[in-house]
């Protein structure tokens, strides 16, 4: 991803540090860590999870927000002792999560048909609800500023199918 951004106009004008998210640490301050596209759920332990949230919070001025955006797991349209919800249904494409739910735990299934081949590949998760990003935010002393169903701010509801949510780090600290 690095050289991809090298080879854009002004892409090395941009500072890029390479390491974990979950614990690479930098020497500067900033006002918005952001997390978008599900990138929390990459992380896939509940431990992980939360050091990035401690990470981020370390790496925030005061009045600084961490900023995620991540999907709320399609549980309700999981039949009662099934595990695998489809997202996705196209003549050429094929998207299916397979939930765990005793861990939090899905692999996100990806089925494409390219040149007249099948091509596969998975991708492991750790889904999280909001209620359990506010409890980590917490741990790491940022206190929720805000949530909403999208970048538009629309009203997040128990509909939404995701959420953009911002904590702040506390003047003072």
């Amino acid at each position: 991803m690095i050289a991809r951004l090298r080879a854009k106009t002004g892409g090395n004008a941009i500072s890029v540090t390479e390491g974990d998210f979950a614990t690479t640490r930098l020497d500067e301050k900033f006002s918005v860590v952001y997390l978008v596209f599900n990138t929390v759920m990459n992380l896939t332990t509940q431990e992980a999870q939360t050091a990035c949230f401690e990470n981020a919070a370390h790496h925030l001025l005061p009045g600084g927000r961490f900023v995620v955006e991540v999907g709320v797991p399609r549980l309700r349209r999981l039949p009662a002792g099934e595990t695998v919800v489809p997202f996705l249904v196209t003549p050429t494409r094929l998207g299916f999560d397979e939930y765990e739910l005793a861990s939090q735990r899905l692999v996100s299934h990806h089925y494409s048909v390219r040149e007249g081949r099948l091509e596969e590949h998975s991708i492991p998760f750790r889904y999280v609800w909001p209620s359990e990003l506010d409890l980590m935010a917490r741990i790491a002393g940022l206190n929720l500023a805000g949530r909403w169903a999208d970048w538009d701010r629309r009203p997040f509801t128990a509909d939404s199918d995701k959420h953009v949510s911002a904590w702040e780090r506390p003047h003072g600290d």
